[in-house]
């Protein structure tokens, strides 16, 4: 069995954030009528930022060259 979860996040989804300033962090709520709800500690926005920047930039390039499947980065 799989230990983890997956959702596949597109561009019409429903994406909804909040700072819960009292646990400081961020609640990131994806979906609406059963949400999948990612909580990132504060510190770690930065990290997760970073992460999808990169990821981004790589697509963007693999977009660029004419779709090649992107590299795999560290997971």
């Amino acid at each position: 069995m799989r230990d983890t979860v997956q959702i596949h996040v597109t561009a019409d989804l429903p994406i909804r954030v909040r700072a819960l300033t009292y646990a400081n962090r961020a609640e990131v709520r994806f979906g609406k009528a059963f949400p999948v709800v990612l909580l990132v500690d504060s510190d770690a926005i930065a990290v997760l930022r970073r992460e999808l920047d990169e990821v981004s930039a790589v697509l963007d390039a693999a977009a660029a060259r004419g779709g090649e499947p992107p590299e795999v980065t560290n997971y």
